[in-house]
């Protein structure tokens, strides 16, 4: 099985979070799966904390989908908690596509009752709480507490201690406070706070799950590659809202766009 993770981190072969996701990948495969890493390479890789970078990053994430269905693919991991592009890479490709945040989502529902959110900061808060009402589970959201912190200050905590250790105290301290309020699972809204909790071994507090998105992405990639594998190539809908072009208007639309938009439509 080949599964394509898509970071929307530029260079992320040589960067330090890049490091520390492919030891997180690595921990959770089952033997026989790879799983390649691709990061971006047409936009900035600054974060999408703003929709006007999430703009620039969606459309290699679109086409980057195609592709790894083009170079035979079982399935297109979205590793962003932005869910970026998700909608359209569904529409355009035939092979599941699953984001970091609604998968990490629907888990936590088979761990909890409610969940709670640590984002990364409070920029980035509402832009997670859209995710929580696109996948219909508002009412089982507790709460979101935003750490103090920034993507910069991330980066910088990647390769210095202190930083790092001031970011995992506010973690702990943001999960207690989302414990008070009734959260049964924590779900941590940020790669990089995934990838330091994995590094530290932590996985839950006060008998509370922590949620470890990339796991969960992974493995259930995994098994919606096998569920396709095994129900004859079904696994998503191709009706109304995933339902791809076709006939003379998908002749036009490839004339325009190139002959492999849309693959596999007729």
């Amino acid at each position: 099985m080949k599964l394509w993770y898509q970071s929307l981190v530029r260079d992320i072969d040589s960067s330090p979070y890049g490091a520390l996701l492919r030891k997180a990948i690595d921990a959770c495969v089952d033997p026989g799966t790879r799983v390649d890493i691709h990061g971006i390479e047409q936009s900035s890789g600054f974060g999408v904390h703003y929709r006007f970078l999430e703009y620039h990053d969606m459309k290699e994430v679109i086409f980057n989908a195609m592709r790894a269905e083009k170079e035979g693919y079982d399935a297109f991991l979205i590793g962003n908690t932005s869910d970026a592009g998700i909608r359209e890479a569904r529409e355009v490709a035939n092979i599941p596509v699953l984001g970091l945040s609604e998968t990490g989502l629907h888990v936590a529902c088979m761990m909890g009752a409610t969940f709670g959110l640590l984002t990364v900061s409070e920029k980035w808060t509402p832009r997670n709480i859209e995710n929580v009402r696109r996948a219909g589970l508002e009412s089982r959201l507790v709460g979101c507490v935003p750490l103090n912190t920034s993507p910069l200050e991330l980066k910088k905590a990647m390769v210095e201690k202190t930083r790092r250790d001031k970011v995992m105290s506010d973690v702990m301290a943001g999960a207690r406070s989302l414990i008070e309020r009734g959260a049964e699972v924590i779900i941590p809204a940020g790669g990089d706070i995934i990838v330091f909790l994995v590094e530290d071994g932590i996985f839950e507090v006060d008998n509370t799950p922590i949620l470890n998105g990339i796991f969960e992405l992974v493995k259930m990639g995994e098994v919606a590659a096998k569920l396709r594998a095994i129900s004859g190539g079904r696994f998503k809908s191709k009706r109304l809202g995933y339902a791809a072009p076709s006939g003379d208007f998908l002749r036009r639309i490839r004339d325009f766009y190139g002959p492999d938009v849309y693959p596999g439509a007729q």
